[in-house]
């Protein structure tokens, strides 16, 4: 008799899927973590050292800011050596580095099965270092998402694991070396959700928050404990205090659909350039170091301009220069493929405009700064949730969450209407990867078996010899493809289809065995009316079947049949979901469906 699933091998219904694997991946994640923020220090004091051989021409590790620089011929020389060495070591070394390193992360989660190479988690904080260093107008957050990730995935290619698994461990470590860097564990896991991870569940998201917990028990040690830019604002709204957070949260959203059209803009220009890719970097930095000539401050990370704009020391005049000159000379070096992180940027950018507004609004101005911040952010990189807590974690003020959570919310809302991609995907979608960034519930895990199956099956005995089938496909009778067979007891003893009628035809030299007898050395894959679709399908796929015969548990009897064609409208009763429309009260009003009736109205294949 064919062989069937039995009853007790399928997955147990429940809420989630995870099984105890993710304690395995947990304890993997504590050395992850903790090699994500040994990373995370390893790039700091690398920026550090060379930024201090570039403008000092001394050996230290010490932070040096470039606000003090004087304009020479040098500030446009270093930039562009600078650049050519990042433009060699994309060339012969690895093309990944080249970019700002979450859209390299992206990637190599959705299409390189989260395998990163490791020449990436060398190079890639190398190149950051000297970009950085040399003048370079960037953070250092998107390479550590890079490194870090690079770091979890190496590790995890240490172990026979799934690509789900390695995803888990790759992000784990992109996310350990951002809370290390920021002291901020709640953003970073927040960040793995919205951009990263491209799912909510327990078997990735648990061992994400243990690489975080373990990097922030380090970071102490390792580069310092407390905010990175602590900050005490009292901000005393009016009551159309929450209109003003709405109007800083829209001029963000702008401010960043402009910054990301003229980047690619900017790109297409370098792409126009009769020269290689190499040399593209090399003549940002040209431009990188004229930009310096006018505001030596646009030059490098800037966090002391964060920190002047929080508490409210800067003028003016050097906020509109800095947001003028950093925002170009950033479009033209991360458009030239240069090695550089966005989001320390991205603050700057927000908090200037911000801070300008702030001049008109109640309060002090570095709140204004703070909530321009983490609207430049949200609005962005399309993470309004890692944005409100990032700006809290990063300035311990948890005052500060109601105009956080307005202003990026208005930020978030205008740039996801004016802009399909954001700054993360729009190179990912050059390259032909479409990204989705929506998380729903799967329809196949919503609906059971008996609410799709067709459940007046047509079927053959199993006692018909191949000779009558033979007759019964030849006359024009046989209307499917394939047929449960029912044996004298009601029960389904396989499933047969014209070819194999054919082929035993061909086989038996009389006809007389039964289909019985021909079908059961074959394996038969069953479902059951009360489990869940996705069940089913899973099943059809491992065994590369378009047909299941639906019985019952306790008795084996058809009740039903499910076809691919059956699946497809559950997809067209997803669409309808979104697209149909119907009013339940007042004119033209109709009564709530179920699924099944959902199921019946949608469109059949």
């Amino acid at each position: 008799m064919p062989r069937s699933i039995p009853a007790n091998s399928l997955p147990r219904l429940g809420d989630f899927t995870t099984d105890r694997r993710v304690l395995m991946l947990v304890a993997m994640a504590v050395f992850v973590g903790a090699g994500g923020a040994a990373t995370a220090w390893l790039l700091l004091h690398a920026i550090a050292i060379v930024t201090n051989a570039v403008w000092l021409h001394t050996l230290s590790t010490q932070a040096l800011s470039l606000s003090g620089l004087k304009p020479r011929v040098w500030m446009v020389a270093a930039p562009a050596l600078g650049g050519l060495a990042i433009g060699l070591m994309a060339r012969f070394g690895s093309e990944k580095i080249r970019g700002h390193g979450i859209p390299e992360a992206i990637e190599a989660i959705l299409i390189g099965g989260s395998r990163l190479q490791p020449k990436v988690a060398v190079l890639k904080p190398l190149s950051s270092a000297i970009s950085i260093g040399t003048g370079g107008p960037f953070g250092a957050e998107g390479p550590i998402i890079m490194t870090g990730g690079a770091v979890g995935s190496l590790f995890a290619q240490c172990f026979h694991l799934t690509a789900a698994e390695r995803k888990a461990l790759l992000v784990a470590g992109a996310t350990a070396g951002m809370t290390a860097i920021f002291g901020n564990p709640v953003a970073a896991v927040l960040l793995a959700v919205e951009l990263l991870l491209f799912e909510l569940k327990p078997r990735s998201l648990i061992p994400v928050i243990a690489a975080c917990v373990v990097s922030s028990a380090l970071r102490p040690w390792l580069i310092g404990s407390g905010p990175l830019f602590p900050f005490t604002g009292q901000l005393d709204l009016p009551w159309w205090g929450p209109l003003a957070c709405v109007g800083i949260g829209i001029a963000a959203g702008l401010q960043s659909g402009l910054l990301t059209t003229l980047l690619y803009k900017a790109e297409d220009v370098f792409g126009h350039l009769p020269i290689h890719w190499m040399w593209w970097p090399a003549i940002g930095g040209l431009l990188v170091g004229a930009g310096g000539l006018i505001e030596p401050r646009a030059l490098g990370v800037g966090y002391d301009i964060i920190g002047d704009l929080l508490n409210d020391h800067i003028a003016v005049s050097a906020t509109v220069l800095i947001l003028f000159v950093k925002s170009a000379i950033w479009i033209v070096a991360l458009a030239s493929g240069t090695s550089g992180g966005v989001l320390a940027p991205l603050l700057i950018f927000g908090g200037c405009a911000g801070w300008l507004e702030g001049q008109l609004l109640p309060g002090p101005h570095g709140a204004w700064a703070l909530i321009g911040m983490a609207a430049m952010m949200g609005g962005t990189m399309r993470s309004p949730l890692t944005a409100i807590l990032f700006a809290v974690e990063l300035t311990g003020d948890f005052a500060m969450l109601g105009p956080l959570l307005i202003a990026t919310s208005a930020a978030y809302a205008l740039t996801v209407l004016l802009l399909k991609r954001s700054i993360l995907t729009e190179k990912i979608a050059r390259r032909g990867q479409h990204v989705v960034g929506e998380y729903g519930i799967d329809p196949f895990d919503l609906l059971r078996v008996n609410e799709v199956m067709v459940k007046d099956v047509d079927t053959l005995p199993a006692a018909m010899t191949v000779g009558e089938a033979v007759s019964f496909f030849s006359d024009g009778e046989g209307r499917h493809k394939s047929y449960p067979l029912i044996d004298a007891g009601g029960r389904v003893s396989g499933l047969v289809g014209r070819s194999d009628v054919l082929r035993w035809r061909a086989e038996s030299a009389d006809g007389r065995d039964t289909l019985f007898d021909c079908a059961s050395d074959r394996s038969l894959t069953l479902g059951y009316p009360d489990e869940p679709v996705s069940h089913v399908a899973d099943r059809m796929v491992l065994a590369d079947v378009g047909r299941v015969p639906i019985v019952e548990r306790a008795t084996g009897h058809l009740v039903g049949l499910v076809a691919r064609k059956d699946l497809l409208r559950i997809r067209a009763t997803a669409r309808s979901v979104e697209t149909r429309r119907s009013a339940f009260f007042g004119p033209g009003r109709r009564e709530p469906s179920h699924h099944a009736t959902v199921l019946d109205d949608a469109p059949t294949t």
